[in-house]
């Protein structure tokens, strides 16, 4: 299948399926994001992934209100990284793109094997790197919640959830960020 095509397939749905997580999924997930690209290769990029009951319930307790559907997750992926591990050249910090990049990798290999990978932003870092014992000097960039598709809407999503879940939100035109050969206008 071509790779648009995966990335076309790839959707932040929120009704989850229980999905039986085993060593393959979880080695697979991580081979895609081994393999993206980094400043000098540095490779800063660390991914918790937790599924075992107990550790993932701790995990539920951090999320925020509007959140609520992630405790039908099978496992969920912290994503973490120090910007002390990769590139710093004059301004840029390169962690956090080249961490986003393994992490686009991973969302799209779940996408490939049929799971839903759904990062999220609504979280307490300081509870995650409590419940997850993550030191301090790494950042929590996200959460990727991960589970199957369930074709019944959850009953704990939001009416605008809902609408998100049944048609695919609206993306901007190519015209409105394509820029073609200077940023302010086309050549």
């Amino acid at each position: 299948m071509p790779i648009l095509d995966e990335i076309n397939n790839r959707r932040a749905y929120r009704s989850l399926a229980p999905v039986e997580i085993t060593t393959d999924i979880i080695e697979s997930l991580g081979h895609a994001a081994q393999l993206a690209p980094s400043c000098f290769n540095n490779q800063p990029w660390h991914f918790v992934f937790v599924y075992e009951k107990k550790r993932l319930a701790a995990v539920f307790q951090t999320l925020s209100k509007g959140n609520s559907w992630a405790t039908q997750a099978s496992m969920i992926i912290a994503v973490c990284a120090k910007k002390e591990d990769d590139c710093e050249i004059y301004d840029r910090k390169y962690y956090l793109f080249d961490t986003g990049l393994a992490s686009g990798l991973l969302i799209l290999q779940a996408t490939s094997i049929g799971l839903v990978a759904h990062p999220i932003a609504g979280y307490s870092p300081k509870k995650v790197r409590e419940v997850l014992d993550i030191p301090d000097v790494y950042q929590v960039i996200t959460l990727i919640i991960i589970g199957k598709k369930n074709e019944k809407i959850s009953h704990l999503l939001s009416e605008k959830q809902i609408q998100a879940e049944q048609t695919r939100p609206e993306r901007k035109p190519l015209e409105t960020f394509i820029h073609h050969n200077s940023f302010e206008g086309t050549e």
